[in-house]
């Protein structure tokens, strides 16, 4: 899945700032590939870009719409399928993380197939994957893995990714989610990959490489989640991990959407992430920890930090207050 860039962002008529947040995080990971945003007039969110019309994003050089926002209700509105037949009309593909298909609308789909157009629907697969092998493959590999669900993994895998290119290393996003395709342009979300192939698919996208060049693959769900272990098991085999991070965050007191299940200690869920990838590399190991510590106070954060780094003997990090360089620096 490869989609063409740059990129105008449809906003649509998001009720707020949260609704447009896969915009948000193309806009703040990836601005060059952004020419400007499209917003209703009835949109709440503002990503921050210079308002265009259709044209005047397809004369800025724009080679696809992205719709990213939370389409309201789960239902692609009327009005929202006007503005994707437009651009599709005047040249642009569309690609979106929505449950809904874009492609499933009739509308849109004809349209695209007169104009010769084309829709990714990127929460879904539009490709075959091999059953997983498990051989060694060349290049170094770099997975964050978490204590819950949305602790911080793309997040941090990006951050390494963008200080290691910052230092002119050999460093390449992997995306296994939605926002995290839309952001960098392919990938694949794992999580819609049929279970035998979860590990084939990584395989595929993090294939053999320089031995000095690192894929950083973005990680999903926790083993500790009885929802979603399943998906970081398949992911911990097919990367092939030369090095883990272990994501944080520390306000929570049991797994999200689980309330009987209670977080995992930090040595458990470390010691089971390692038990799982050996399997696959035996040489793999912790190299840093990536804590979210937006709930906590200045203070109570570095101090958070400063505690778990002493605790288990790893860099210790926010990659917003903090950055991710001493994680870095290690792998160097």
């Amino acid at each position: 899945m490869k989609i063409k860039k740059p990129y105008l962002l449809f906003l649509g008529d998001a009720a707020d700032q949260l609704a447009a947040k896969t915009a948000i995080g193309i806009r703040d990971w990836r601005p060059d590939d952004c020419v400007g945003q499209f917003r209703m007039d009835d949109c709440k969110a503002d990503a921050g870009l210079e308002d265009m019309t259709i044209k005047q994003a397809v004369d800025a050089g724009a080679k696809t719409l992205v719709a990213g926002v939370a389409n309201r209700g789960g239902i692609i509105s009327d009005a929202w399928v006007a503005v994707l037949k437009d651009a599709l009309n005047a040249g642009l593909d569309l690609a979106a993380g929505l449950h809904n298909k874009l492609a499933d609308v009739p509308a849109l789909q004809r349209t695209a197939k007169r104009k010769k157009r084309q829709i990714f629907d990127v929460r879904h697969p539009s490709e075959t994957y091999p059953v997983a092998n498990g051989e060694k493959r060349s290049g170094k590999r770099l997975l964050p893995v978490g204590t819950d669900c949305s602790c911080g993994k793309m997040y941090t895998a990006l951050a390494i990714e963008k200080e290691m290119l910052e230092r002119e290393m050999k460093a390449t996003f992997r995306a296994t989610g939605q926002t995290g395709i839309l952001i960098t342009g392919e990938g694949v979300s794992v999580d819609a990959v049929v279970a035998d192939f979860i590990s084939g698919a990584i395989e595929t996208i993090s294939p053999a490489n320089d031995p000095d060049h690192w894929d950083i693959i973005e990680g999903q769900g926790s083993l500790f989640h009885a929802s979603y272990a399943g998906v970081s098991t398949g992911l911990l085999h097919g990367a092939q991990p030369d090095a883990l991070v272990l994501c944080h965050e520390p306000t929570r007191t049991h797994m999200r959407g689980l309330p009987h299940y209670p977080l995992p200690g930090l040595e458990d869920c470390m010691e089971a992430n390692l038990q799982v990838a050996s399997l696959t590399n035996p040489d793999v190991k912790f190299v840093g920890v990536s804590v979210d510590t937006s709930r906590l106070g200045e203070d109570e954060a570095f101090a958070f930090l400063a505690q778990i780094s002493t605790r288990l003997g790893l860099p210790a990090v926010d990659p917003v207050r903090t950055g991710v360089d001493v994680i870095v620096d290690g792998l160097i």
